[in-house]
């Protein structure tokens, strides 16, 4: 019996030993989580991008030739190239447009032809009529001679007989001549049926001939050619098929320039216009200007075909004065720094201690008993911290990493 009771409170020891090993390997757990500690400290909140230089204004160039019709571009000027007016910019091929021409002048040979192969046979018609009008004329003359004739020389038969063919041949005439009436009208209106089409086929190949004629593209005005970005992201190249009417290229007035950028959506939360920006060309950082967000897109869209990102463009202006001094171009890639706060003394948190529960953002804080959640309202977010503009005072003990708090204390 005594054997057993030990063994009863040995037993209760070791898993009272068991649990306040398990309790203090909890503790030291939750000593080891990574925390910051709140403190007010200069706020520096910036984004990083890349654009071009693009002109605030700029005359369209478009692929020549009849809207819709089709082009090969066999010959360009390089991006880039200063052109004078009237110069050479693109010349374009047009195969499908020969093949077009050639089948619009076919249809008019056609058409000439079936125009002289209806007026042969309205001639045929008309002459096979005219013979038989010419006949019954001289029948009806012969008719009328034997029914105006004296009683004496001829039987009182052949009287009747005459006076009976006189009748029918009038008849005869009377059809004959409105046969020929109506074969003439339908005649002419089969011939104005083929001139209506031959008019529309004559259309087609003046409009495919001057369509043909128009396959080089020439300077409006004298500038820098920059080549048109499509929707998937591609300049123009060599070989390529191309729709008239398409842009082709810009000759941008280098009075004015900008530098347009884009942001992934995600980092671009909340920027406006007015924004400071840091400008300067890519791999000349000593040529940076300041400037400020002049535009940005209403909504954020997707650049290039195969990439679902969406991205938030905007525009900042380049002074004038450093763009002369500098030599800089539409199309040159630029570098931007995009201060979002900048402010001597504030409060921020990293963004990775953040989380989000019904839309609001919430951290968790150290208090006397182990964690609680505390609502932020943020203000600027940076791609590493956010500003805190209330729900943190100095002091407080923000843990790094919420996913690793156990369930029952988040």
């Amino acid at each position: 019996m005594s054997k057993h009771r030990l063994s009863h409170h040995g037993l209760r020891a070791a898993l009272l030993a068991l649990a306040v090993a398990l309790a203090g390997c909890s503790g030291e757990e939750e000593a080891s989580l990574p925390t910051e500690t709140i403190a007010p400290a200069p706020l520096r909140l910036t984004l990083e991008a890349e654009g071009q230089v693009r002109a605030v204004q700029a005359t369209p160039l478009t692929v020549p030739g009849q809207q819709w019709s089709q082009r090969q571009l066999v010959w360009m000027k390089a991006d880039g190239s200063p052109v004078v007016a009237g110069e050479l910019v693109a010349r374009f091929a047009a195969p499908q447009g020969r093949l077009e021409l050639d089948k619009a002048l076919l249809d008019l040979q056609r058409n000439e032809l079936a125009r002289v192969a209806k007026e042969g046979e309205l001639d045929a018609k008309q002459g096979r009529v005219d013979v038989d009008l010419s006949q019954v004329g001289i029948q009806l003359a012969i008719a009328q001679r034997y029914a105006d004739a004296d009683l004496d020389m001829f039987s009182r038969h052949e009287i009747l007989d005459a006076i009976q063919d006189e009748q029918f041949l009038g008849a005869r005439q009377d059809m004959l001549q409105w046969s020929r009436g109506q074969g003439q009208a339908r005649g002419a209106a089969e011939l104005a049926v083929l001139d209506s089409q031959r008019a529309t086929f004559d259309l087609n190949a003046q409009t495919r001939q001057q369509d043909l004629e128009a396959l080089e593209l020439r300077a409006p005005n004298a500038g820098v050619l920059v080549l048109a970005i499509d929707w998937s992201g591609e300049k123009p190249k060599l070989g390529a098929t191309m729709w008239a009417g398409r842009e082709f290229a810009q000759l941008p007035d280098p009075a004015q320039l900008e530098v347009e950028v884009f942001l992934p959506q995600l980092e671009a939360q909340g920027i406006a216009a007015g924004v400071e920006v840091e400008l300067y060309p890519i791999g000349r950082p000593e040529q940076v200007v300041t400037s400020a967000l002049s535009w940005v897109a209403s909504a954020p869209a997707v650049r290039g075909r195969g990439n679902p990102v969406r991205y938030l463009a905007m525009r900042a202006p380049l002074p004038q004065d450093a763009a002369q001094r500098h030599g800089w171009t539409p199309g040159q890639a630029f570098r931007a720094r995009l201060h979002l706060r900048r402010s001597e003394e504030g409060l921020s948190v990293p963004n990775v201690a953040i989380v989000s529960d019904s839309g609001r953002s919430q951290v968790m804080v150290r208090n006397a008993g182990g964690w609680e959640a505390r609502t932020l309202t943020l203000g600027v977010r940076g791609p590493g911290r956010s500003e805190v503009l209330d729900g943190l005072a100095p002091g407080d003990e923000v843990l790094l990493t919420p996913a690793a708090l156990p369930r029952s204390e988040a």
